[in-house]
Parts: C-alpha cells; sequence; structure tokens
C-alpha cells in the first residue's frame, strides 16, 4: 500500500504527537487546525480532513461525508453515536470506508468500574462513608445489610466489548449471569436473548447491568414499565448513555423503594444540572462519566491506533470494527 495522510484532532502532547509520527513514518500525518476538546464532543470542520485517507480522533460528521480520498475512519471512544446515521452507514458502505473504535481501550476500565459498583452495593460501601462523615460508628446498622455476590443474578443490556470484559471479571463470584443484544450473535459465552425480549427478563435479575448505546432505538429504553418489571429490591446500573433512560421514571421507582439503589456513570444531560434531584436521592450513586478513565488513557489511545494502522496498512482486518 503506498503512503497514506492521517488526520488527527486528537488533543495529544508534544511528546505523543512526535510519537505517532514517528510510528507510522513513512506515512504522513496532518494535525487539525483545532485539536478535539474530549471524546464526548465532536471535532470542528476541518479543510485537512477532506484531503486525508485516514481520520484519527473525533471527526466532524460533514467531514465524513463530503470526503472522497476517506479509506478509513478510527474514533477515539467506544460510543459511536454521531455517526450512527442512516446516510453515515450507507456513505461508508458504498464508499467502503473501514469505520473502527476504541473498545479495546475502554473495555477494562469499564468492566472493572461497574464490578466496583457491584460490590460497593453488595458491601454497603457507600452508607458506610456516611456514617463516616457524620463519625458515626453504626455497626448494628450496617452489618445486616452485608452480603456478597453469590448467587445473584445480573441481567446484561448491551453485549459488546465492556460486557464480555464484565463477565470474565464475574466469573469468581459464582452469580448467573443472562445478556440481552440487538442481535445474538452465539459467541457470548453467557445466556444471551434479543433485545426485543428485555421485558421478559427484567423480573429474573437482582442487579439490572445498562451497556446500551445512544441511539434512536435505545432512547429511553429504561421507562416506568422496564422499572416497574424489575423486581423489588433490584439494582440498577448504568455505564452506557444517560439518553438510554428516563430520568424521571428512574426518580419515581427510587422514591417509590421498589428500586433499592441506582448507580449512574452517565446521565442526560451531562454535566448533571447543580438543582437536579440525582444529586441529592438517597439511594441513587453517581460518578462523573468516568467509567472508561485510565492511567496513561492517551497513549493507549495512541497504542491502540497504531497497531490497527499496521493491520490496516498490510491489508488485514483491524480490531474494533463497528460497521
Amino acid at each position: 500500500m503506498s503512503a497514506l495522510t492521517v488526520w488527527c484532532n486528537v488533543p495529544f502532547d508534544k511528546y505523543l504527537r512526535r510519537q505517532l509520527q514517528e510510528s507510522l513514518y513513512p506515512n504522513t500525518v496532518v494535525w487539525a487546525n483545532t485539536a478535539g476538546e474530549s471524546n464526548l464532543v465532536a471535532g470542528e470542520s476541518d479543510p485537512a480532513a477532506l484531503e486525508a485517507d485516514v481520520l484519527f480522533g473525533q471527526p466532524a460528521v460533514e467531514d465524513v461525508l463530503a470526503s472522497d480520498h476517506l479509506k478509513w475512519m478510527h474514533i477515539t471512544s467506544a460510543g459511536y453515536t454521531r455517526y450512527d446515521r442512516e446516510d453515515v452507514r450507507a456513505w461508508i458502505k458504498s464508499r467502503k470506508i473501514v469505520f473502527t473504535n476504541s473498545s479495546s481501550v475502554y473495555d477494562e476500565p469499564c468492566a472493572v468500574h461497574l464490578l466496583a459498583f457491584l460490590l460497593a452495593e453488595t458491601r454497603g460501601l457507600y452508607n458506610c462513608f456516611r456514617s463516616q462523615s457524620e463519625q458515626k460508628w453504626d455497626y448494628a446498622a450496617h452489618r445486616p445489610t452485608m452480603r456478597v455476590l453469590e448467587g445473584d443474578r445480573i441481567l446484561i443490556v448491551g453485549f459488546g466489548a465492556i460486557a464480555r470484559r464484565f463477565v470474565e471479571l464475574l466469573q469468581p463470584f459464582d452469580v448467573e449471569i443472562k445478556a440481552v443484544r440487538r442481535t445474538v450473535v452465539g459467541d457470548e459465552g453467557v445466556t444471551t436473548y434479543t433485545i426485543d425480549q428485555l421485558d421478559d427478563y427484567l423480573p429474573w435479575a437482582d442487579h439490572v447491568v445498562n451497556i446500551l448505546p445512544a441511539s434512536p432505538s435505545t432512547e429511553h429504553k429504561f421507562g416506568k414499565l422496564q422499572f416497574r418489571l424489575m423486581q423489588p429490591g433490584a439494582s440498577f446500573y448504568n455505564v452506557g448513555r444517560g439518553d438510554t433512560v428516563d430520568q424521571d421514571a428512574l426518580l419515581e421507582t427510587l422514591n417509590s423503594g421498589r428500586l433499592k439503589t441506582a448507580y449512574l456513570d452517565v446521565t442526560s444531560p451531562e454535566p448533571l444540572p447543580e438543582d437536579h434531584p440525582l444529586w441529592t436521592q438517597p439511594n441513587c450513586f453517581i460518578t462523573p462519566h468516568i467509567a472508561g478513565g485510565v492511567q496513561n488513557e492517551d497513549e493507549r489511545l495512541l497504542l491502540h491506533f497504531v497497531s490497527n494502522f499496521k493491520r490496516f496498512s498490510r491489508g488485514s482486518n483491524p480490531v474494533d470494527v463497528v460497521f
């Protein structure tokens, strides 16, 4: 394959910029006029992107659709909502563009974050920390509430790289796991059903784990009916996207006591407004969209892209293909 031009708007520091250029030589790296703000924000349109063979970062959708040179697009996030449109899908298919994401960078931290949520729930950590903040030794109150995960039933909603790693992390805990996803492939390793069967299995679970991406088909996938179907005392966890949850319905169910707890790493909108009632809901625990955070995150993103670039350059299939 002849030398390629790679456009990048990832906000790398000067050392990682140099590393990327050296790793891709003799291919050319072109830096965007304006670096992207974060993985959650679309980059600005950039004329240089229209001339590039490869886009790396968070390119503007309009640049993807306007490019006559694009062969491969690699985004620095696991989520790809802004590109999950009929016109973008049709354009990518018609031009035979390869589209990959960075799921392999974020599956481990997100799965670990979910496990931390589950362990915090079963061991009552948040309530104990509240007692500590009040300097209370609430032995009699907390001791009877302590649990282990053994024998619990966990329903995973959305089954991609994060879910696969989460299932691996759960193996030592002797739990029952089921999953639902859009299309059952057969290699999930756990009993899996299609997403239209979600309501049938919500009553089964002690823990409902939402890893759904945002899309028109998943908006408010968890609404009044779904929370009503969950068994009394169940816990709900969301590291997918905030738009997949009807937050008013979630609050109503938490207030009723039917749903024991909710653990949220994502909300709608983000950041959550200061006066939003979820902040002060006593049985709701929030982390600020940090489940994917990991040490040396930018370097991991770079190394993942470089590894995929080598695959792409020699005609092999890159990993984390989206569509």
